[in-house]
Parts: structure tokens; sequence; C-alpha cells
């Protein structure tokens, strides 16, 4: 059975979700594109050569020439403009002398090339330089984004945890995304969210609920109460129209989960049987920030939680999803054919099927995290509950029930 509170003590019913592949296939098309790119210059200046000593077309040809450096801006620097209009001007004379063509002509074939050599070495300069400054704004952005989003161990407390994330924007590597997973005097604690928005507001964001979750965590007994004190500190410092869905869990004490859900997806429970059930609240609450709007108060889920049973977080940019033909990917579907004792396993297989559904790249961040209660054998082979750290069975009081295999 599944109990559940909220302040006014209202039931809750529950109802029976970066791969480096991708990446490196991505970079290769693009070195093999900037290659392409950084050749066109040298291949405008020989077409014009070879059109020139085949066809004899005499200075019909000849402005393309100054297309050479002019191209050249968009992939080189300075230095390499001016090697294309070095590289133009000396074909112009060139041809000039082959072609006795006459020196006024010449003189206004060279200026237009060394105007537009000049032109375009000063374009090169500026791209290049805001090049520069865009790349350490990334550079900051992602230390800033490793900084908030800690590597996840692979056992926290009684519990074994993996975590997946990716950004949209793949190159900035810079999402809306949260997640959090801390153990605590009060159990292990986790929150997974999503920031309305992208790139740095919304990571400040980030950094805003995470580290209230994190002290609050410690601080607060009851889930609730850290929930609360997110909610509070969103509401100084967010403006009107800015939000946070989340999901925060625990787990108290053995046998029992908790679940608080703020306007986000629920998550999805796997039973020992096998069986998937989403944790639905039965009354919504709305997003973390805008609780003084709907004056709606979110509720506390408790429900049990075996050992060999797992709990999968995730965020919307995994379910909303979508392939060629519109279709959103089905998660819990995924989960039941991949789902095995080991989290980061899961997560792999889960991963890997969400970028082959949408072709190889998201177009919102995602964020899985899963959490799995395991299960030891002893020396005659029965599965035996792990021990919880700090616990009379951790320290060799008491025995340690037999469950039954997932």
């Amino acid at each position: 059975m599944t109990e559940a509170r909220d302040d006014g003590g209202a039931p809750w019913p529950m109802r029976p979700f970066r791969n480096r592949g991708a990446d490196s296939g991505a970079s290769a098309r693009r070195r093999a594109a900037t290659q392409l790119a950084a050749g066109a210059p040298v291949l405008i200046v020989s077409v014009v050569v070879l059109i020139d000593l085949l066809g004899g077309a005499g200075m019909i040809w000849w402005p393309l020439l100054a297309a050479g450096p002019a191209l050249a801006a968009t992939t080189s620097g300075p230095r390499g403009v001016l090697g294309v209009g070095l590289l133009a001007a000396a074909v112009a004379v060139m041809l000039g002398i082959q072609d006795g063509v006459p020196g006024s002509e010449m003189v206004a074939v060279l200026s237009a090339v060394v105007a537009v050599t000049l032109a375009s070495g000063l374009a090169g300069a500026l791209r290049e330089r805001r090049e520069q400054v865009l790349a350490d704004v990334r550079s900051v952005a992602e230390a800033a984004q490793h900084a908030l989003l800690k590597p996840v161990p692979e056992t926290v407390g009684p519990f074994r945890a993996a975590v997946r994330y990716s950004a949209a924007a793949a190159e900035a590597r810079i999402g809306g995304d949260l997640y959090a997973l801390v153990s605590t005097p009060y159990g292990v604690r986790t929150i997974v969210g999503d920031v309305r928005g992208k790139g740095l507001p919304a990571v400040g964001t980030a950094a805003l609920v995470l580290g209230v979750f994190r002290e609050a965590a410690y601080d607060e007994p009851d889930l609730l109460a850290v929930v609360g004190r997110i909610e509070r500190s969103l509401a100084r410092n967010l403006g009107s129209d800015d939000f946070v869905t989340a999901v925060v869990a625990g787990y108290p004490r053995t046998g029992h989960l908790e679940v608080v859900n703020c306007g986000h997806a629920p998550p999805l429970l796997v039973r020992g049987d096998g069986s998937i059930m989403a944790l639905d609240p039965a009354h919504p609450a709305p997003p973390l920030g805008l609780r003084a709007l709907s004056g709606l108060a979110p509720s506390l889920q408790v429900l049990p939680f075996a050992d060999g049973e797992q709990l999968l977080l995730y965020t919307d940019g995994v379910t909303e999803a979508r392939n060629d033909g519109r279709e959103f990917y089905p998660l819990a579907e995924g989960l039941a054919r991949h789902v095995s004792d080991e989290p980061a396993r899961t997560l792999t297989a889960l991963h890997d099927e969400l970028l082959a559904h949408v072709g190889g790249r998201l177009h919102d961040d995602a964020a899985l995290l899963l959490l799995r209660k395991p299960a030891t054998l002893d020396a005659a082979g029965s599965e035996r509950a792990v021990p919880e750290p700090g616990s009379e069975a951790a320290r060799g009081c008491l025995p340690v029930p037999s469950h039954r295999s997932s």
C-alpha cells in the first residue's frame, strides 16, 4: 500500500523513465566541412587559372580571383587571407603577362584583389576575436556546470546509482537540467529538476537550487521542509515568469521511499517482479518558484521500496524527444527492455536508444538518474539485504532478513 500526506493530509494514489559515439561522429563531420571550406579559396583560384589556360577566356573570369581571399576570411585568420590574396594577385599578374592584358586593366584587377584582401583580413581578425571570446565564455560555463553537477558515486548509502546527462547545446555543453544525490543523517536524498530556459541564466538558477538543496537536505528531517526552503529561496531570487520543475526523493528508513513532485515528470518505479509504475501525484503541485501564484503546497508521497527495486528520475527532454515521425520516446517501454541489476548499464542502453530515436542529437537537455536498492548473496547462496550504514545489522548486532531476488 502507498501512504501519502500533505499539508492537509490528503491521500495520494499511485498508478501501475552524452553519447560519445554520436559526439565523435558529429565532430568528424564538422572537421571535414571545415577542411573543405579551407581549401575552397585555393580551388577557386586554381579554377580561374585552368579556365584561362584551356579556354583562353581572357579577363572574363578574373574577377573571381577576388572571391578567394573573401572566402578565406570565413575559415582563416589574417595570415591565411593574406596568403590567398597574394596567390590571387600573383596569378593575375601571370595571366596578364601571358595574355598581353593592358596595364590599366591589370591595375584595376590587382586593385580589386588588394582591396578585397585587406577587407577580408580585417573581417577574419574580428571573427577570430569573437570566436575566442565565445570559447572563453563556453569554457567558464562548462566549468560552472561541472562544478554544479558533481559526479554521482557508484554507491551512495545502501543504493547503487548512475546518471546520464546531455545538454541540447552540444558545443557549449550548457543546459538547464539539474541533479544531486547526497547521503544525510536522514537518509539518502536526491533531486532531479529542469530550469526554465538555457544557458548561463539557467546555470545560475540551477546553482541556487542545488546549493539550497544540499544545505537543507542535511539540516531538515522532513523532506517537505527541504522543498519549502528551496521554494522560499527561489521566490526571493527568481523573476515572476521563472520557475523550476523538480522531484525530490528520500529514503529515511529501511523499506520506505518518500517523493515530493513539484510540477515534474513522474518518476518510474521498477518493482522486483519487473513491472514498472509511474508515481503520479493525485493533486499535482506547481513548479518551484510559483507556489505564491497558485496557493497550492506540494504533498509527500510515501511508498514501500524493497531490495532489488529501482527508481528512475528524469527530465522532460527524455520523454519529449521525438523521431522523424514526431513520435515521443517511450521511456517506460525502453526501461522495461533494458533494465538490469547494474544502473550504469541500464542508463547507457537507455541513452543510446534515446539518441537513436532522435537521429543522434537531442533538441532539449536530458537527464537520467537511476537508483537501485541491491541485495547480496550470503555464503549459502541465498540473497540478503544490504545493511545500511550505521544500522545494527551493519555492525553485526542483528541478522539481516532474507528477501526474494528481483
